[in-house]
């Protein structure tokens, strides 16, 4: 199957690259070498993936990409920069981008990284209706939740994993190490620091809800648990 891609990068020889090879592994690849191509672009493709360089002639792709995001939940991206600065991937990967891959890499590197979003979108694909619990709604197939208040919440692709893991698994324990393991894979970066990061949006989203009918318990030492009352 063909997925929709949009690459946004000014560097000519690894934008060509980058487009070349992706074409080879099966996917539509829009390129766009600014901010103002990439806008019409992600308007006129509507892509499933972004690929987005954070320094462009004409502004910066952090700033783009939370424009997109406040747009549209439909969709995951990936920085890719040279920038090296742990505060700048911190604030890439808190917009919602599902990686930050550092310049220069391996295409097989970037291979592996978006096949993991292609494992983890298949996982969500069985769960295309809303589910109502109490006050509060899922949609994994829109990467959306909506609170008690009625406020929708934009998930990224990790937060969304997260939330379905905890799902299927509910009312069992969830192990930090086997969410690392199936959602980050082999990657450094992921710790149990990481994992409680990501359960504090998904938490304070369900302490919208006074009637308490899904809460998500910590249990020391091993990692959380997602609690469905009837």
């Amino acid at each position: 199957m063909t997925r929709k891609l949009l690459l946004v990068e000014d560097e000519i020889n690894l934008g060509s690259t980058l487009q070349e090879f992706l074409e080879t592994q099966k996917y539509e690849v829009h390129w766009a070498k600014n901010v103002k191509e990439a806008k019409v672009l992600f308007d006129q493709v509507k892509p499933k993936i972004i690929l987005l360089d954070i320094g462009l002639p004409d502004g910066s792709g952090l700033d783009l990409a939370k424009q997109w995001r406040a747009e549209r939940s439909d969709f995951v991206f990936l920085f890719l920069s040279a920038l090296n600065d742990p505060d700048t991937k911190v604030e890439g990967l808190e917009i919602g981008a599902h990686d930050y891959i550092t310049k220069p890499f391996a295409l097989k590197e970037l291979l592996l990284r978006l096949q993991r979003i292609s494992d983890l979108d298949t996982g969500l694909e069985k769960f295309r209706d809303e589910i109502i619990i109490g006050n509060l709604k899922i949609y994994f197939n829109r990467y959306e939740i909506i609170d008690a208040h009625g406020e929708t919440i934009a998930l990224s692709q990790k937060e969304c994993a997260i939330l379905k893991m905890l799902f299927e698994s509910s009312p069992e324990v969830l192990d930090r190490e086997k969410i690392i393991h199936q959602i980050w894979g082999d990657d450094k970066f992921p710790s149990n620091r990481t994992i409680d990061n990501y359960i504090v949006k998904l938490r304070k989203w369900c302490e919208t809800d006074s009637t308490q009918k899904m809460m998500i318990q910590s249990v020391r030492g091993i990692g959380y648990k997602l609690i469905i009352k009837e």
